[in-house]
């Protein structure tokens, strides 16, 4: 029978200290990661035209990157039943019928990932017929990208004081 890699007389061999170093160490670079103001380079906001299908319940493409304060013309262009595009979070809205392009413009203004839906009932699948808008980096995929290579680093050494422990090597 295998023995478990940590049991209590493994533990209380440990120094308490360099464990409360260990977990202040982690908990500070967390905290730094989630509230550390992040310094936004943004690019000269410029024209963008982007060509959007809708067709079968679905938008080609399905997501659309532009930076903050873009100006961006949507041309929308149905290819069977009649579809609308609406973002959330703007105060934008466009109709189609088939084969009839028709053309909007906004500005990014507002940073994040906003849905954008087919605003006409167009068939059974309609409720699923979404696309991204995104507006600016996607800092909240960055940071929990940052915040999971700190939880393996902690787990990592972890995993190694507690077989160092049980070999016989305290630190």
């Amino acid at each position: 029978m295998q023995e478990p890699l940590i049991t209590y007389d493994n533990l209380k061999h440990q120094s308490p200290i360099n464990n409360w170093r260990l977990i202040v160490f982690f908990l500070l670079g967390a905290l730094l990661i989630l509230f550390l103001p992040i310094p936004l380079v943004t690019p000269t906001p410029t024209d963008r035209v982007i060509h959007i299908d809708a067709t079968s319940f679905q938008f080609t493409p399905g997501v659309i990157r532009v930076n903050p304060g873009d100006r961006v013309t949507i041309e929308l262009v149905s290819k069977d039943v009649v579809h609308g595009l609406s973002i959330d979070g703007y105060d934008f809205q466009l109709t189609s019928d088939p084969g009839q392009p028709a053309t909007g413009t906004f500005v990014a203004a507002k940073t994040g990932m906003f849905r954008f839906r087919c605003s006409v009932a167009c068939g059974n699948l309609h409720p699923f017929m979404i696309g991204k808008l995104q507006v600016g980096p996607n800092w909240l995929l960055i940071r929990g990208v940052l915040l999971g290579i700190l939880a393996v680093v902690a787990a990592g050494l972890s995993l190694r004081k507690s077989a160092k422990t049980k070999s016989g090597n305290i630190l």
